[in-house]
């Protein structure tokens, strides 16, 4: 198994390693997305969610969830590829896969310190508020403004060089 590899855990063996690192004090984040085409707006936007606390959870869209939410075609990676991708990522301690349609069941089960979210949303636009403010879950907005997208990245390579 790669060392990457062993970051990607089950739903159970992620709620065990969360207990474990909260029992010695440490901090947990919790960040998610689609991650499909990984580029540097996901890379800085984990980057900075690892910087609000000591161990970084990572969520990724199962295909089935992926192709609900952007649409035929996507995703383009497929759902082990795309954890994989994320998981070789230095600031990402652990990966799961999920399949619901919102991290709400997630956050319900993990019950992490942070929920990191990128520049897109303002606390009060956070999907996950409600769920967050109900068990003690900290909002925090990180990352570079929102000027990269999987969606203009494709688009571009659809339209080519010299278009």
């Amino acid at each position: 198994m790669r060392p990457s590899e062993s970051k990607i855990l089950s739903l159970r063996e992620l709620k065990s390693r969360v207990g474990e690192h909260q029992q010695r004090g440490e901090k947990v984040v919790f960040a998610n997305g689609c991650f499909d085409i990984l580029h540097v707006g996901h890379v800085r936007y984990l980057e900075a969610a690892r910087t609000t606390g000591d161990v970084l959870i990572v969520a990724i869209n199962s295909d089935s969830s992926v192709r609900e939410l952007k649409g035929t075609g996507r995703p383009i990676l497929d759902e082990s590829a795309r954890a994989r991708l994320i998981a070789a990522l230095r600031a990402v301690d652990y990966v799961v896969i999920f399949s619901e349609s919102s991290v709400e069941p997630l956050l319900r089960e993990l019950r992490p310190d942070v929920h990191a979210k990128g520049t897109d949303y303002t606390a009060e636009t956070v999907p996950e508020r409600a769920v967050a403010k109900e068990l003690n879950i900290r909002i925090a907005i990180v990352g570079d403004p929102k000027n990269h997208s999987t969606r203009d990245m494709l688009y571009a390579l659809r339209k080519g060089p010299h278009a």
